[in-house]
């Protein structure tokens, strides 16, 4: 008795091995379709700031998790449905229940499996992608401060810095400058000219900022008729950064949401002076992290009775399917978002209203398929195929027959002029038929003639139904 309650480690690791194979073979697959797609607006900050492969690698790391996000839960559901798919039609899944093991003594090992995808795909979304966002941040502006620093050249006139232009004449090994010339047209009609001995370029990548430190110098500003002019031992400028890093719309570089910890967004909603709108995106962002994690445990148990539909002979219905629902997952997954942040309903209900359905219709399938029943009841089969037949089939049927009948019509009417259309004669009465006339297949009909003028050369004369319309062919 103790012997048959222990669990069927063999079994397990067995399904464990065959689920794991296409899971990675997924997560390959479609995270090379989904950074293709992001490759191409990424290509676009690479070539502005001339970033190099090591940097290109950081990244391309920081983006990792975020894609991972959206790649991981299809790949484990599409990775439970192929490996069931496959037990399925090599009748392996027969073998089993005919040893006796039914379809939830097969459920631990995919129950395991996906928990530990979904906790994950719960720290990518908690942990590794708000880090990302903040490092990614600091990066572009790390990257957007050397720019600068390489479009500093001696004696030429820089222009990176937008409304600041900076010439130096000398540069020294330590990056000081000698001989600074800078015009500043921030805000004014006419530039402030300033003009130092000594010059330095310092970055606050804390916060996204560049300070020009100039020493021993003058400055002339104009106003109009006047003019001033100020002498200075110490003078900053301090500019802001603004590096083009807007990836596929995104502005990677403004502290959001998505750049802020579980602790953070908590932090931000309960502020006392917090509008009502911000605290309901920032509770959005904070339950929608944790919903992530749970619709992947969800979907990846609902891909075990989905690659269940497979079998011999009959065409594997469990990939579509997945596909389908994993559509519909999202789908009403950001109407839920949509509607918590309109207010429409309340945040929690908003954000896991996916979550539940899902996991009752997960539970609906499990039990029919575990009934060996089909996952859509007939009810609703038969349902399906009478409004398909009614609304769509028979109006198509309906029109396309309609559609024939004018044709034939046409082509009936052309056809004397055709000399692939035969003009029937009866030799005894010396009349001959178009196509069309009723006679025109009468056994009496037996002489055949390649068009109209032909038969009249022969001696024949038209009916009386086929004279007006054989005068056409004269």
């Amino acid at each position: 008795m103790h012997r048959n309650c222990r669990p069927p480690l063999l079994l397990y690791s067995y399904l464990t091995t065959e689920l794991l194979a296409p899971f990675f073979a997924s997560v390959l697959i479609l995270y090379c379709v989904f950074f293709l797609v992001r490759l191409i607006p990424l290509l676009e900050v690479v070539l502005d700031l001339g970033i190099g492969l090591a940097d290109f690698i950081r990244l391309f790391s920081y983006i990792f998790p975020h894609l991972l996000l959206y790649v991981v839960p299809m790949a484990s559901m599409t990775g439970v449905i192929i490996g069931f798919t496959r037990l399925t039609n090599d009748r392996e899944l027969l073998a089993l229940k005919a040893c006796g093991i039914s379809l939830r003594r097969m459920l631990p090992p995919v129950a395991l499996l996906a928990a530990g995808i979904a906790l994950l795909t719960g720290w990518f979304s908690v942990r590794l992608i708000p880090a990302g966002e903040v490092a990614m941040r600091q990066l572009m502006y790390q990257l957007a401060k050397e720019k600068i620093d390489k479009g500093i050249k001696e004696k030429k006139f820089t222009e990176a810095l937008g409304e600041v232009v900076i010439y130096v004449d000398e540069t020294d090994h330590n990056g000081a400058w000698r001989g600074v010339y800078v015009s500043d047209m921030r805000g004014r009609q006419q530039p402030n000219i300033i003009m130092a001995q000594n010059g330095r370029m310092q970055a606050d990548i804390s916060r996204m900022a560049v300070t020009i430190v100039l020493q021993d110098g003058t400055l002339h500003s104009t106003s109009g008729m006047d003019n001033q002019t100020v002498r200075f031992r110490r003078y900053q400028l301090r500019i802001p950064l603004r590096p083009p890093t807007k990836i596929d719309g995104d502005d990677v570089t403004q502290l959001s949401k998505s750049s802020m910890s579980q602790a953070q967004l908590l932090a931000e909603a309960s502020r006392p002076d917090a509008q009502p709108q911000d605290v309901i995106t920032f509770m959005s962002e904070y339950h929608h992290r944790l919903a992530m994690p749970v619709g992947c445990l969800i979907l990846s148990l609902l891909g075990l009775p989905l690659g269940l539909q497979a079998g011999p002979g009959r065409r594997a219905a469990g990939i579509p399917l997945g596909l389908a629902f994993f559509v519909l997952y999202y789908m009403v997954s950001t109407v839920g978002q949509v509607m918590a942040e309109d207010r429409a309903m309340p945040v929690p209900v908003g954000l896991w209203l996916s979550n539940a359905l899902f996991a009752v219709l997960t539970f609906f399938v499990f039990r029919r398929t575990e009934q060996e029943r089909p996952v859509i009841p007939e009810q609703l089969t038969a349902a399906g195929r009478w409004l398909f037949e009614t609304a769509l089939l028979k109006p198509w049927q309906w029109l396309a027959a309609r559609r024939g009948r004018k044709r034939q019509r046409r082509t009936r009417l052309a056809a004397p002029a055709s000399a692939g259309l035969l003009v029937h004669a009866d030799p005894d009465s010396g009349v001959f038929h178009l196509p069309g006339c009723p006679q025109h297949r009468s056994t009496k009909s037996s002489l055949q003639f390649i068009s109209v003028n032909v038969a009249r050369k022969a001696g024949f004369r038209p009916c009386p139904r086929c004279e007006q319309e054989a005068e056409k062919y004269r």
